[in-house]
């Protein structure tokens, strides 16, 4: 899945589709991988996964990251993803 953070935000959420990224706004900084930890955290909350089942495949330094959901199923991970 393709993401698109925006670090220091106000409040956790996820703001809608940008291009073929779905656009999330998280309130940590992008230090230390605060970011990354906390996109895979709420990513996981929203689709009712373990934590430990969203991996950062790619973008570590990067606003624009690749995420896994191991072991989701496809629809209720749409679902629970769909944005206004």
């Amino acid at each position: 899945m393709a993401v698109y953070v925006q670090p220091r935000a106000s409040r956790n959420e996820l703001v809608g589709v940008q291009g073929e990224e779905l656009r999330m706004r998280l309130t940590s900084p992008p230090v230390e991988g605060a970011a990354n930890r906390l996109c895979c955290e709420f990513l996981a909350d929203l689709c009712g996964v373990a934590k430990s089942q969203v991996v950062l495949l790619s973008g570590a330094k990067s606003r624009h990251k690749r995420l896994l959901v191991r072991d989701a199923d496809l629809r209720l991970v749409a679902r629970c993803l769909k944005v206004d």
